[in-house]
């Protein structure tokens, strides 16, 4: 049972409220009760997040590729230090990376990930004896961790539009139609591992990297459940695609592809006002990583036009190089202000911001995740996060504002407890497991950068 002072419910705030859970579901929600002896008491209860988009391998990368060199640094040029990267990681190296990932992840209040995962192979793109090794890498951090985990293994079959080869470090990312078909085989079995609110989807990993026919027999052969791709991140990719195919890369997907409700389209940066609003009618979710977005010099999200014409989003942390969700929130909206030379833009009519973008992320991340949540009701996962409203970011703002406070005034430290489908993994603001997941990610992290 937990009790708190007030809660987020669907139908909106309330106070003295207590929670059951049973087998990872909320059960029952009383409103203007007391707590009992044995209850989990907490100040300010919330649905909590689920983090959309991961490649968690990258936050060992973090600041290794902020130091400027000769000529001009873009998202191309840092993609080349990651395929350099990756050459030297190793299976244990990538279990304890994504563990301390998914660690940082809760405490920061998101309480299920999707996993982009496109490592696959040995480094030159042998295969291990295991296809899903890699994966099951994942499931074990994901275990250590408690997180809901929506797996994605990427399809990754060329090296640019167009059919052109892989080469260096997209070897360990490379399959065909026919091996990606028994990769999927081997990750679906070991799912049975982890606990009943896992999933799995597939990620064709950008339109750039499959084909027009490859597509359509992975798609054919999808047995349900989240689809990811990456779309129109960088005007290269716009153009690449657009020269290739004869349509931008959003609009050649949505008259290719039956794109819907179990769709999120990642990044989505840069679109026209037709592709805008044919996306957000398309029922797909728009997978926004503000945070990586800045990092990579991708561009803003074009936000105003998108939720006006009622398109569902939610937030992931890509890169992983700063895992905050207040701070993606707070980027999507400041992107936004400094494009538009304006102030509260991401809300439709007199509303609050923090709180338009907190709860529509949270109904979009469950969507995208494929998980029952992103609302505090009967018969959804417990998915909940504790805050502590009266720290002193907080402490002067009605309930009207708290989520303003959340998104704009505080940080993660004021998250307190964390429930992934009913797993308490944080409590007081630390992760159960976290002097261990820390002390094994140092020492991966040492033998990693360790000179040879």
């Amino acid at each position: 049972m937990i009790h708190a002072r007030q809660a987020r419910l669907a139908e909106g705030w309330a106070n003295d409220v207590r929670l059951s859970v049973r087998d990872g579901t909320i059960e029952s929600v009383q409103t203007g009760v007391s707590a009992r002896a044995g209850d989990v008491r907490v100040d300010t209860l919330l649905p909590a997040l689920g983090n959309l988009h991961s490649h968690s391998f990258q936050r060992a990368m973090a600041g290794m590729s902020e130091y400027r060199t000769s000529g001009r640094d873009s998202f191309w040029t840092w993609r080349a230090l990651m395929y350099r990267f990756i050459e030297r990681l190793t299976p244990d190296q990538i279990e304890a990376i994504a563990a301390l990932t998914f660690m940082e992840m809760q405490e920061a209040g998101f309480a299920a990930v999707g996993e982009f995962h496109y490592l696959h192979h040995r480094p030159g793109g042998a295969p291990y004896a295991d296809p899903a090794e890699l994966s099951l890498r994942i499931f074990a951090a994901a275990s250590e961790t408690g997180i809901g985990l929506t797996h994605l293994p990427v399809l990754y079959s060329y090296g640019g539009a167009g059919r052109k080869a892989v080469e260096g470090g997209q070897l360990r990312f490379a399959n065909d139609v026919d091996r990606y078909g028994a990769l999927l085989q081997s990750v679906r079995s070991g799912l049975r591992d982890l606990p009943s609110d896992a999933r799995m989807g597939i990620a064709p990993h950008s339109l750039r990297a499959t084909a027009p026919d490859d597509l359509r027999r992975v798609l054919a052969g999808h047995r349900g459940g989240p689809v990811h791709i990456h779309i129109a991140e960088q005007p290269a990719e716009v153009s690449d695609i657009a020269g290739w195919l004869g349509a931008r890369p959003v609009e050649w997907l949505l008259a290719n592809a039956e794109v819907g409700a179990d769709w999120c389209l990642i990044h989505a940066t840069h679109m026209n006002s037709a592709e805008t609003r044919a996306l957000a009618a398309s029922g797909a979710v728009a997978g926004l990583c503000p945070v990586t977005e800045a990092n990579l010099g991708d561009g803003p999200f074009n936000g105003p036009a998108y939720l006006a014409a009622g398109g569902a989003f939610g937030i992931g942390t890509d890169s992983n190089v700063n895992i905050s969700l207040s701070e993606e929130l707070r980027m999507l909206e400041y992107s936004q202000r400094l494009r538009d030379l304006a102030r509260n833009v991401l809300v439709a009519g007199e509303n609050s911001v923090g709180q338009t973008l907190y709860e529509g992320a949270a109904r979009g991340g469950a969507r995208a995740l494929g998980r029952a949540a992103g609302e505090i009701a009967v018969g959804r996962l417990a998915d909940l996060v504790a805050i502590d409203a009266t720290a002193p970011r907080l402490c002067a703002l009605g309930q009207d504002r708290i989520l303003d406070g959340l998104v704009f005034a505080a940080s993660d430290r004021v998250v307190t407890d964390l429930w992934s489908a009913g797993r308490h993994s944080v409590r007081d603001g630390r992760h159960i497991a976290r002097d261990r997941i820390v002390a094994r990610y140092r020492a991966a992290v040492a033998r990693l950068v360790a000179p040879d």
